[in-house]
């Protein structure tokens, strides 16, 4: 079990210590939790009770917090003397008392007090009849998990009786409770090992510590019995402890059980064999087994060649992504991996047509070809094949060369199966072909792989026919909007491989061709009753503007098509989804038909002014988020892209947008809002030359100066200052967060170090009393009322001097803290967790809880 942070302490660890308030609530605490009559306490404040505990032992081994609260054992004996104890309770108790036994000196103390052995011995939870109870099981288990750090813990497990009840958890009907008590005979052999031990253990001289030979000896009996159960437990346990634990001792271990597990891949009688590829997994990722050449790496070789395809696939996708492996294994891993893309490649093919992917099999064909002729297992084999398949193409290096050109061809093979566009010419092939049919699952994991398979070379001679494929399924009535959708992505992704290599060939025909089809078909999903198809060809149109805008023979296919008139239609769709992704369409049209340098459109249509209006409407009056939040994206894009003209122009757009957005009630847009104001403060900045901006030409002092105050003017005209501080009291957190990070950038731009030291004396003037004002509004954060307008309370917002003296005088840096601090920053001290606690067993006024 991982120790989890406690949820009170900073990502810096740091020591603590009871305060005197909590050390006083602490006892009141205790009698309520034991009191049988007071309601049962909220389980998150319980284990927020204990990651306190576990906070307060954690740098503390001596037995000063039992000492100086005697309540924490007077809170245990009580617990243990309830003839009933609720199970919440006790499993609160069982945990409670393992993190207290953590440390060696408050074991001994608990064990002379007798507790630990009526918690966790045979006298205790173990033989009553609450031990029923899950959840008192994962207590107990939990406990002697925090407990096992010592050996004086490890012997009394041991010695009293308790590791055969961990021995029976590992088949517990609770499926968490079981996979910790693995864990917990994982952690315990390790620590009998490591701090028993007293010379290296070797395969010629072993001599396990007591607790290690009780734990084997349990692990070999359970692999040599005929219950599958107890087989399964101790590979478990095995595949947790070979990939958590890489001491040299685990090869000690693993060859004197080798022999039975390689036996398990050739009995028929023993069904453990969908277990074994993961823990063969798990030893080939040790540095104690990888790097071995012999037993190992034949036994991996075996279970290749004996496992079925189901079986086999996740073991040798996770051996082809070793580096550390032998070729001959990553070879044969390889054949197993591809076997069934060569089956439907054969399958599809007249006899000596095509070759298919592998010389040879590593195990019978005919395995495969049965698992593929039948309908329950053609479509699972196939899925999980293409998934390891695109696990690997995620790849940046890969350890394996794949066959790609064969790869694409076996792929195109299985989508021409799935839209029945494909007449098999073999019986097998007629088969598979009548199951895949319409098969989405395997469509769209084909389509992923295809994806994938365009950053790959090699593949360039089957263009044509890939292309066939896919305009194919682009046109296909029967083709489902999620496979669609799959083979929209896939197929901007091999117009952009297309687009290169037409670029380096000089074969622009083929190029103009393929994209005539592909528009033509975009047009009519484009007028698609279905919703979700719309969208989808929207999102595959914004894709290929932004891969391809600068390939004149895309722009000239595109705009001699009806898309762009359609797209734009689309911005009146009265589904929101669609209206939002035909914001960002037309948004990125624009750079074709409004911003190029030599824009090959003419007419009023894509007049920029136009087009930048339909936007501005939108984001006004639009009454769904998406689309708003949609078009202040595309107009921060825009900004980005200095496409918004000359900087009196772009002064003049950035102020109507902000004046709309400042009262948008999606906090999204606003944020947006804020965004766009960075990029344009950052841009005004660099334009005009400040020397803060790292790409401003050098000035002199005096020019710098106008400068800055030119910049200054150009930010108060744009009304920015008004929503930067209006931004700072959103009832929203992450908007005022943004404002506050803005305003700090300003501060850092416009004003030295040394001035703000000196602007503490400017509270007599008029503007210093309405800056002091805007600081204690300020401070109310989103409580604040009536937030002034420009003007208001003698705060001028477009007033340059006014908003220098605002950005030295206001505490920014207290309110940076304020807006980060999260929301129940003040409830998170353990003081509040234990009033909480009082306050829901009703044992204090209601008035002092706190709420959270």
């Amino acid at each position: 079990m991982a120790t989890r942070e406690p949820w009170f302490i900073a990502p810096a660890r740091r020591r603590v210590a009871m305060t005197r308030e909590c050390a006083l609530l602490l006892p009141r605490v205790c009698a309520a939790l034991a009191d049988p009559r007071q309601p049962g306490s909220d389980d998150t404040c319980l284990e927020k009770l204990l990651d306190w505990f576990r906070s307060l032992t954690a740098f503390d081994p001596t037995v000063k917090l039992l000492q100086d609260n005697p309540c924490l054992t007077e809170f245990i004996t009580a617990i243990l003397a309830l003839p009933e104890p609720s199970p919440s309770i006790l499993s609160f108790t069982l945990r409670l008392a393992g993190i207290l036994a953590a440390s060696e000196n408050r074991f001994q103390h608990l064990r002379q007090e007798k507790l630990l052995v009526r918690l966790f011995g045979r006298d205790g939870p173990l033989n009553s009849a609450v031990w029923e109870d899950a959840s008192v099981r994962s207590g107990w288990v939990e406990g002697v998990h925090s407990m096992m750090h010592h050996q004086p813990a490890l012997h009394f497990l041991c010695d009293g009786g308790g590791i055969d009840a961990i021995f029976t958890l590992q088949g517990d009907p609770s499926l968490f409770v079981a996979s910790a008590a693995s864990q917990l005979l994982v952690h315990m052999l390790t620590l009998s090992v490591e701090s028993e031990t007293t010379k290296p253990l070797s395969t010629k001289d072993c001599d396990w510590p007591a607790c290690a030979q009780i734990i084997i000896k349990h692990i070999e009996d359970s692999l040599q019995s005929s219950s599958a159960s107890h087989i399964e437990q101790s590979l478990k346990l095995l595949t947790s402890l070979f990939g958590n634990c890489h001491a040299t001792w685990t090869e000690v271990l693993w060859l004197g059980i080798s022999k039975q597990i390689e036996s398990f891949l050739t009995e028929e009688t023993v069904q453990a064999q969908h277990m074994l590829a993961n823990l063969l997994l798990k030893m080939a990722w040790s540095p104690v087994f990888c790097d071995t050449e012999g037993s190992f790496w034949a036994l991996v070789t075996s279970a290749l060649e004996h496992l079925t395809p189901m079986q086999a696939g996740p073991l040798a996708v996770g051996i082809l992504r070793l580096y550390k492996c032998p070729q001959d294994v990553r070879i044969q891993a390889l054949t197993v991996l591809l076997q069934p893309m060569d089956c439907i490649l054969r399958a599809a093919s007249q006899p000596l047509e095509y070759a298919g992917l592998l010389d040879e099999s590593v195990s019978d064909p005919i395995t495969v070809e049965s698992l593929l002729s039948s309908k329950s297992s053609c479509a699972s084999l196939l899925c999980q094949t293409l998934a390891h398949l695109e696990e690997l193409l995620s790849l940046i290096h890969l350890p394996v060369d794949l066959p790609y050109t064969s790869l694409l061809h076996s792929l195109m093979t299985i989508l021409q199966f799935c839209n029945g566009f494909l007449s098999p010419a073999s019986p097998l092939g007629s088969t598979i072909s009548q199951i895949l049919i319409n098969c989405f699952r395997v469509q769209r994991s084909a389509l992923d792989v295809l994806a994938a398979l365009s950053e790959r070379k090699g593949c360039d001679t089957l263009m044509g026919s890939l292309f066939d494929v896919l305009l194919a399924y682009l046109e296909s009535p029967n083709t489902s909007p999620t496979v669609l959708k799959k083979t929209f992505q896939a197929t901007s992704k091999w117009l952009v491989r297309l687009q290169e290599l037409s670029c380096s060939n000089n074969q622009w025909q083929q190029t103009e061709k393929i994209l005539e089809d592909v528009f033509l078909v975009l047009q009519k999903h484009l007028c698609s009753p279905c919703w979700e198809v719309r969208d989808s060809s929207l999102e595959f149109l914004t894709v290929l503007i932004e891969c391809l805008r600068d390939q004149d023979e895309f722009r000239q296919s595109l705009l001699s098509s009806e898309v762009p008139r359609l797209t734009e239609n689309l911005l009146e769709d009265p589904e929101s989804y669609v209206r939002a992704s035909a914001v960002t369409a037309v948004g990125h049209l624009a750079f074709i038909t409004c911003f190029a340098p030599e824009s090959p459109v003419t007419g009023n249509q894509y007049n920029k002014e136009n087009t930048v209006a339909k936007l501005q409407e939108i984001l006004s009056t639009d009454s769904e988020g998406f689309p708003r939040r949609a078009v202040i994206s595309i107009f921060t894009k825009w900004l980005r892209q200095g496409c918004t003209g000359q900087l009196e122009d772009t002064e003049q757009f950035v102020s109507r947008v902000i004046q709309t957005v400042e009262h948008d009630l999606d906090w999204e847009v606003r944020l947006g809002g804020l965004e766009l104001v960075e990029v344009f403060c950052s841009q005004t900045i660099c334009q005009l030359g400040l020397p803060k901006c790292p790409h401003a030409p050098v000035s002199s002092a005096v020019t710098s100066s106008i400068h800055q105050n030119e910049s200054l003017q150009i930010l108060c005209r744009a009304k920015l200052f008004s929503f930067l501080f209006r931004s700072l009291c959103d009832c929203d957190k992450p908007v005022g967060q943004r404002a506050c990070d803005i305003l700090l950038g300003l501060r850092g731009d416009f004003c030295p170090i040394s001035t703000l030291k000196d602007s503490q004396g400017t509270g007599d003037s008029p503007a210093g009393h309405g800056i002091a004002w805007l600081q204690r509004t300020l401070r109310q954060g989103s409580l604040a009322q009536n937030f002034p307008t420009d003007g208001g309370n003698g705060v001028d917002f477009q007033n340059p001097e006014s908003m220098m003296l605002a950005l030295r005088t206001v505490d920014l840096e207290e309110l940076h803290d304020e807006l980060n601090k999260s929301s129940d920053h003040v409830e998170k001290s353990p003081q509040s967790l234990l009033q909480d606690i009082l306050a829901t067993v009703g044992t204090i006024e209601e008035n002092e809880a706190d709420c959270y």
